[in-house]
């Protein structure tokens, strides 16, 4: 009996850690992606809208960066909308 209590109890901790584990890897993954997105909305965004740089933004480029990261985000979105319906539906891949 005490030992089929002790294999119980190990096979729910390594259940525990196995859900931590997979939940501290989402979270790495959900970061990386974050600072790539931002990483990559900024440096196209500066070469697609800052003519001269400078210590302020002009109005034009503030508008033109504000628009050029809307469409990133509003891409973003979408792609992220089809791939995640395509992996629901049983698809696994786009």
């Amino acid at each position: 009996l005490g030992l089929d209590v002790a294999r119980t109890l190990s096979a729910e901790m390594d259940s525990q850690n196995s859900e931590l584990v997979k939940q501290q890897v989402q979270a790495e993954l959900a970061n990386a992606y974050a600072q790539e997105f931002f990483t990559t909305v900024r440096e196209k965004c500066f070469a697609k809208c800052i003519t001269k740089p400078g210590a302020s933004l002009s109005s034009g480029e503030a508008t033109c960066v504000s628009r050029c990261t809307d469409r990133y985000v509003d891409a973003t979105r979408m792609i992220s909308g089809v791939v995640l319906q395509a992996y629901s539906s049983g698809q696994g891949g786009v």
